[in-house]
C-alpha cells in the first residue's frame, strides 16, 4: 500500500487486471479497532472516491474502510484510455472480485458491507447476484442507484432500442458531449457546494456519453427489471423528490436528484431480492452523503440502523 491523495491516513493498492494494461486502485483508511468488519464502497459514473468524511464515519464506528476506483476511472484513470467507458458492466466484476478477496483474505475480514452510489449501485447489485452462492457479500447498501434511464417513455423503450442497435455497431460513438453542470455544480466548493474533487476524475460536465457504454448500462437495467437475488440484506436510499433536465442551477438542485429519478429507485428497489428496506432522505441531493449536513447527517442515521439490524 502506499500514501494516497487524501492523506496519509488513507492507502492506494493497485489490482491488475488481465487481459492488458488496465489497472484498478483499492483505497484503504484504516479504523482504530476494526471490530465490526470492513466497507467497500464503490462509486458512480464520471466519478471516484474523494469522500474523506465518509471513510471517517465508518472507521470511527468500527469498520476497515475500503473503496475502489474502477479501472478507466479516477486514479485508474491511464494516458489513452476512454475515460469510464466499457461495453459490459460486468467487466468490472474483476476488480470487485480482486478487491474483497484482499479484504477477506489478506486482511482477515469475515463481514463485508458493500456500498454503491449510483452506477455503482447497479454494479454492485449484479456482482452481488452473480457472486451469492460464494457468500461474499454480507450487506448491500445504495445510495441513489442508477435503476432505470432518467428520461420519459419513448426514450426508455423506443430510445433505447435503437442504442442497443447502434451501441454494438458504433460502440464508441458519442451520443452525448456530457450531462450538463448542474449537478457538478451544486456540490464543488467552486461553484455552490461545499466539496473538492479532482476535476479531471470527475469533471463538472461529467465525460461524453458513448453508445456502447449506455447500451451496456439498459442491458444491466434489463437484468435488474426481470429480477436479481442478491442473497443478503440491501438498504436502497433516495432522495425524495427529483429535478431533472434543468439547463441552469437553482436552489431546487441542493436538494433533489438532479441526475436519477428517484420514482424509478423506488419502484426497482424490490427487484434485488427478498429482504429490501426501501427509503427516501428529505432533502436529498443525488449524493446523499454530499447533501447539506442535517441531510447527510439522516442518510448516515439510516444506514448505521440498518447496520445495526
Amino acid at each position: 500500500m502506499t500514501a494516497d491523495v487524501l492523506g496519509a491516513d488513507f492507502e492506494t493498492r493497485a489490482l491488475p487486471l488481465g487481459g492488458g494494461d488496465a489497472t484498478a486502485t483499492l483505497v484503504r483508511h484504516r479504523a482504530p479497532e476494526a471490530t465490526r468488519g470492513a466497507v467497500l464502497y464503490v462509486h458512480g459514473w464520471a466519478d471516484y472516491f474523494f469522500q474523506r468524511h465518509v471513510a471517517e464515519h465508518y472507521s470511527a464506528l468500527g469498520y476497515d474502510f475500503y473503496a475502489v476506483d474502477l479501472r478507466a476511472y479516477g486514479r485508474s484513470l491511464k494516458q489513452g484510455e476512454t475515460p469510464n467507458f466499457t461495453t459490459d458492466l460486468a467487466v468490472y466484476h474483476q476488480e470487485l472480485d480482486e478487491a474483497a478477496r484482499i479484504i477477506r483474505s489478506e486482511h482477515g475480514h469475515t463481514r463485508l458491507v458493500v456500498m454503491g452510489h449510483s452506477t455503482g449501485g447497479l454494479i454492485t447489485s449484479l456482482w452481488a447476484h452473480d457472486r451469492r452462492a460464494a457468500k461474499v457479500v454480507d450487506a448491500l447498501v445504495l445510495n441513489s442507484p442508477w435503476f432505470d434511464l432518467a428520461e420519459p417513455w419513448i426514450m426508455r423503450t423506443v430510445g433505447t432500442a435503437v442504442v442497443r442497435g447502434v451501441g454494438r455497431l458504433s460502440p464508441e460513438l458519442v451520443l452525448k458531449p456530457g450531462l450538463g453542470p448542474v449537478y457538478g455544480e451544486s456540490i464543488h466548493r467552486d461553484h455552490h457546494g461545499e466539496w473538492d474533487f479532482d476535476l479531471t476524475w470527475k469533471p463538472i460536465e461529467a465525460f461524453p456519453v458513448h453508445a456502447g457504454w449506455l447500451r451496456a448500462v439498459r442491458l444491466a437495467h434489463f437484468r435488474l427489471h426481470a429480477g436479481l437475488d442478491v442473497g443478503v440484506p440491501a438498504l436502497v436510499l433516495r432522495s425524495d423528490a427529483s429535478h431533472l433536465h434543468a439547463k441552469a442551477f437553482s436552489e431546487r438542485a441542493m436538494v433533489t436528484d438532479t441526475v436519477l429519478d428517484v420514482e424509478h429507485i423506488e419502484r426497482w428497489a424490490p427487484k434485488l431480492g427478498r429482504q429490501v428496506t426501501s427509503l427516501a432522505v428529505p432533502g436529498g441531493m443525488h449524493d446523499l452523503f454530499l447533501s447539506a449536513e442535517p441531510v447527510r447527517g439522516r442518510a448516515f442515521e439510516l444506514v448505521d440502523e440498518f447496520l445495526e439490524r
